[in-house]
């Protein structure tokens, strides 16, 4: 019997999820139901289906931007660092 290896479980697990959370946000969005409808109380009010996304993306865009900030200022302490030694070096 083949053993199912970790990352091929990871994968369809988030593969499932994206699959979910299209699908739910397909039914939420699109107007397949009336909005009189009783499905409808699942779903949270229309106009967080625009806000939800623009906050994540900004969120993700923050967190995205913030890493690259901390990764330039290490590698500038460094360069920093080794510039200073060299100089020690010399003298």
């Amino acid at each position: 019997m083949h053993r199912l290896q970790l990352d091929k479980l990871v994968g369809l697990a988030m593969l499932v999820a994206a699959s979910v959370v299209f699908l739910y946000y397909t039914l939420w969005v699109l107007p397949f139901v009336d909005d009189d409808h009783v499905l409808q109380t699942i779903f949270p009010p229309r106009v967080w289906a625009i806000r939800i996304p623009v906050i994540l993306i900004l969120l993700g865009s923050a967190v995205v931007g913030s890493f690259i900030g901390m990764v330039m200022i290490r590698s500038n302490r460094k360069k920093a660092a080794k510039a200073k030694a060299a100089a020690k070096k010399k003298a």
